[in-house]
């Protein structure tokens, strides 16, 4: 070749070589290995097969053509072609020139971490920092090595190392203005904190990173996303990291990212999991086991392999089937004995304890104790789920030896790790979540309890068992302009779509801008980090003594294969009754709020409306047959504090006829009617809870001498909401209802913090996909749950006179979701509100007699009770203390 065509081909690669990096770092690596190929073509190399040929370049190209090979070896890993680009690497090393040397181990490092052999991966990396360290011309390889080195430890769980290694490059790529390799550091660190059970904090290192990644380099945006599912998934919210992971795997197959589709589809196996979708585990983990496996890379084959195994069918004890155990046996012995070898020891921890339950289950505890004891003690080092399991196999194997009290101090000490991480975590979505870390070893000890036919320990472990949220100190965010930037403007966007749609048009644009604020606001929750501290679980005498003291029985119901029982406590002892079918009892409850729905406020033809008349007393007495007639001989006369199950959350009880002009307070534990309780018995003495002396100026609402008027809020577009608030207020005089363009969020907000009493007559709206949106709507637009949690001082008790906002979403372990729950974990008392939509005229009535007697001195539950009787069928209850 003459000089100028060695020049024009020299150029043109350099052409192609620019092309391929930008395509390749913006996460396009198909594109990117197409333009560096060109380039190679350039310079004379052939490619044929598996077999690239570089005798044709000529020499004053060979470094060139080594830098060429290099950038497609690592895109060619990317897309699943992990040994090629080892091979292209070995070709490149006979052309790279000794300034290029350090560059080529970072490659051949990276691709070696890809390839599993964390091992040699170490060693080169090592080998290039050494190299790299200290030459001011080198800092971008020197930065990339040092990610790609912190990686390999990530992946062999050695967090202290990684974190040095990425902000060593943070610093360096903040010097330098790397911004894609400094979002790429963010991004790590992030992970660091996952790994270390940190999850607030690497949720606010993955939003940062999001940030900088979408003006950097919005390709790596799905790797991102697959590592926030994980976050996710430590904090029990499988359905949100399965939205993640499902956006993430459709990007990487538009890219071709064969690696990075493997990780999303493990991860996404670990999703179905979390939500006991096991067909669905079993099936991303086979689909991940197998794209792995082509890859070479055995390691992570062995995670999806054992993520595999963790989803084959269980009985309905929850230990594996008898058709499944050998073969589960058989391959968590091979795959404890690799992942050891390959120095992933929690992972093979968690194989050696799926072989230690499947023996346990084939009645083989001598080699199930071995199996266990083989399980190394490693503290806060180990992983959450790795803990929990460790405790739920001790426990079966101490049941099995007939050590009941043994087993039940290891299910004891796995859920305190479950609230342990639920006390780190600010949000209340997060708190939540975390239920269903824990509900495995919760269910087991209820089952011993239930063995054992022990009314106290079966009242003790559905305490420990549901709505833990209530138990941790609530933390309120702190002030973010940002944050409250994003607010106003979805709520100003709620305000216009509403308006839209009464004036019978649709904005589809602001429809899917509101979404996505929605989901910004969510996420900003989920960044904050808790307090660490809870509250002691209530003990049954504390909980007897209140209700003794209150002349009320607590039933708290639990259901168990089909069959409900309730422990009932009362003059200071538990009883433990069998009740009747839980899935016709919830069938009724389901029906009965759908014919409430139908009839409330609605003109019906005579015959549908007899139809649905008739179908509500049918749900009634079946919920009376299945829930209170095996009741009638145990809860006395008075009043009753029901902590339901599941679907039974939302159960207008007032309609049930047994219950008519009867106090019900409903709870989702027997903790949190105490905690309310004492709340509202503290506010009525003037004192706080638990405190000795006087708590200033916070006397009932309408009791002599107090300073605080009542919140009185009419919403728009209701037809009496105006006229109920004006005659409630009569039962309040001086009192000024907030109507018509007054009742704004700002100034229901200011009034509502620290308000002694709050009635809110507006639409209301039970949200259920996003609980923290349930809203109501005001006069500039929606109040919604989210709004409550920044209240400093809550609201004493809440009067919501609004269809739905009585409705709750519950997630495992009883944790309940909603408008009204998010007063009751601020703080609140006591709330009257909804179950289903109400009839305006109703409200106003009720709402009417039932401040009447408030007023009067009667308490929330009682009142309520009375004023229900006005109506035929009152969907609202009493919630908290009553």
């Amino acid at each position: 070749m003459t000089e100028g065509s060695l020049a024009r081909a020299e150029s043109r690669a350099r052409q192609a070589r620019e092309r391929g990096l930008q395509e390749g770092n913006a996460g396009r690596p198909a594109v990117g290995a197409r333009y560096i190929r060109a380039g190679l073509r350039q310079l004379g190399w052939a490619e044929r097969g598996q077999q690239p040929d570089t005798r044709q370049i000529h020499e004053s190209h060979h470094a060139l053509a080594a830098r060429l090979l290099m950038i497609l070896a690592v895109w060619e890993s990317e897309r699943g072609r992990t040994d090629y680009g080892l091979l292209l690497l070995d070709q490149a090393e006979n052309l790279t020139a000794a300034d290029d040397r350090g560059v080529l181990l970072v490659q051949r490092g990276l691709l070696f971490t890809r390839a599993g052999r964390a091992g040699d991966a170490v060693k080169t990396l090592d080998e290039a920092v050494a190299v790299l360290d200290g030459n001011a011309a080198e800092t971008s390889n020197l930065a990339a090595a040092l990610i790609n080195r912190g990686f390999t430890h990530l992946a062999a769980a050695h967090i202290r190392r990684a974190r040095a290694d990425f902000v060593w490059c943070r610093r360096i790529a903040a010097d330098e203005g790397y911004d894609m390799i400094a979002a790429k550091a963010l991004h790590n660190l992030g992970y660091c904190d996952l790994l270390a059970g940190d999850i607030p904090a690497a949720l606010q290192l993955f939003h940062a990173a999001a940030g900088a990644y979408r003006l950097t380099a919005p390709g790596f945006l799905p790797v991102l996303a697959t590592d926030k599912a994980r976050a996710l998934l430590a904090v029990g919210l499988a359905g949100d990291a399965a939205s993640e992971l499902d956006g993430a795997m459709a990007a990487f197959r538009r890219q071709r990212l064969d690696y990075d589709l493997a990780e999303a589809e493990l991860a996404r196996s670990e999703a179905a999991l979390a939500a006991g979708e096991l067909a669905g585990a079993r099936r991303w983990a086979t689909a991940a086991e197998r794209r792995f496996r082509r890859r070479g890379n055995d390691a992570r084959a062995d995670l999806a392999a054992l993520t595999r195994l963790r989803a084959l069918p269980v009985s309905s004890s929850g230990r594996p089937r008898a058709v499944a155990e050998a073969r589960l046996l058989a391959e968590a012995r091979l795959l404890a004995e690799r992942l050891r070898g390959g120095g992933l020891a929690s992972d093979a921890d968690m194989a050696e304890l799926l072989a230690a339950r499947a023996l346990l289950a084939a009645g083989r505890p001598d080699e199930a104790r071995r199996r266990i004891a083989g399980v190394r003690r490693r503290g806060a080092a180990a992983p959450l789920d790795v803990s929990l399991l460790r405790r739920l196999a001790q426990a079966e194997l101490a049941e099995r030896e007939g050590r009941a009290g043994a087993a039940l101090t290891e299910l004891r000490a796995g859920l305190a790790m479950v609230q342990a991480r639920r006390g780190r975590l600010g949000s209340i979505d997060l708190q939540t979540g975390a239920g269903a870390l824990g509900s495995e070893l919760a269910a087991a000890g209820l089952r011993l309890a239930l063995v054992r036919r022990s009314a106290s320990l079966v009242f003790a472990w559905l305490e420990r068992s549901r709505a833990q949220a209530f138990r941790v100190r609530p933390v309120r965010p702190p002030a973010d302009p940002q944050a409250a930037a994003t607010l106003a403007e979805l709520r100003q966007l709620s305000h216009l779509i509403r308006e839209a749609e009464l004036n019978g048009s649709r904005d589809p644009a602001a429809i899917a801008r509101h979404a996505e604020l929605q989901r910004e606001i969510r996420e900003h929750g989920w960044q904050a980090s808790g307090l660490g501290e809870a509250t002691a679980q209530a003990s049954l005498g504390e909980v007897g003594a209140a209700l003794e003291e209150s002349g009320q029985a607590l039933v708290g119901i639990l259901a168990r294969h089909g069959q409900m029982l309730a422990v009932v406590v009362r003059r200071g002892s538990a009883r433990l009754i069998e009740l009747g079918d839980f899935d016709a009892a919830a069938e009724a409850a389901r029906r009965l709020n759908a014919d409430l729905d139908t009839l409330a406020g609605r003109r019906l033809p005579a015959r549908l409306e007899t139809v649905i008349r008739a179908s509500i007393r049918q749900q009634t007495q079946t919920l009376t047959t299945e829930i209170l007639d095996p009741l009638r001989s145990s809860v006395g006369d008075g009043g009753i504090v029901i902590v339901p199950a599941g679907p039974l959350a939302s159960i207008p009880w007032s309609v049930l006829p047994d219950l008519r002009g009867r106090p019900v307070t409903v709870c989702p534990s027997a903790f949190s009617w105490l905690t309310a309780w004492r709340r509202r018995v503290a506010a009525a003495s003037g004192r706080s809870p638990g405190s000795p002396g006087p708590a200033g100026s916070s006397g009932s609402p309408g009791s002599p001498g107090s300073p605080l008027w009542p919140l009185l809020v009419a919403g728009p577009d209701l037809e009496h909401a105006a006229r109920e608030v004006a005659e409630i207020a009569k039962s309040y005089p001086g009192c000024r209802p907030l109507v018509a363009q007054a009742a704004t969020v700002s100034a229901a907000l200011h009034a509502l913090d620290g308000a002694p009493l709050a009635h809110l007559a507006a639409h209301g709206h039970h949200d259920q996909e996003n609980f923290l949106f349930s809203r109501l709507d005001l006069a500039d637009g929606p109040l919604m749950a989210y709004d409550i949690q920044q209240l400093v001082t809550a609201p004493r008790q809440v009067v919501l006179s609004s269809c739905d906002v009585g409705r709750t979403v519950v997630r495992p372990g009883e944790e309940i979701l909603g408008f009204t729950a998010a007063l009751l974990y601020v703080g609140t008392a006591t709330v009257i509100s909804s179950v289903t939509r109400v009839a305006d005229d109703a409200a106003m009535g009720m709402m009417t007699a039932y401040h009447r007697l408030l007023a009067a001195g009667a308490r929330p539950a009682q009142a309520l009770a009375e004023a229900a009787l006005t109506e035929e069928f009152s969907p609202f209850v009493c919630f908290g203390g009553g």
